[in-house]
């Protein structure tokens, strides 16, 4: 019911910058948050940067002044969130996982996650 496009990932050198988005459509009534997770081989997966409908963010610790997320709530643009990501760090490398939660119709409350995009940064 709830679709979750992501987009932006691929090989950059340490640095370099890449952006991450996401869109977010389906039977949506409302978003509550929107971010972006990771994992690493052989690490669990973990919060990189999250965005609440009022605008208020939270960062890891190890991205902090490098990443920043955004999102974009017009309609034409269906609830989109982005991460900017710059001077990227070989220990960056991951598979980067969106992630929305909100609620569908008639109150049901609803996480999803994407399929994942990859971010390889080369030292």
């Amino acid at each position: 019911q709830v679709q979750l496009v992501e987009s932006g990932g691929g090989l950059v050198q340490a640095g370099g910058s890449l952006n991450l988005s996401c869109a977010a459509s389906g039977s949506i009534f409302s978003i509550n948050t929107m971010g972006w997770y990771r994992q690493a081989p052989g690490k669990q997966r973990e919060l990189v940067a999250a965005i609440t409908s009022g605008g208020r963010t939270n960062y890891a610790d190890s991205v902090k002044g490098r990443f920043t997320i955004s999102r974009d709530n017009a309609k034409d643009v269906k609830n989109t969130v982005y991460v900017q990501m710059n001077s990227l760090k070989p220990e960056d490398t991951a598979i980067y996982y969106c992630n929305v939660g909100g609620f569908l119709g008639w109150g049901r409350e609803f996480i999803s996650w994407g399929r994942g995009t990859q971010v390889t940064v080369s030292s």
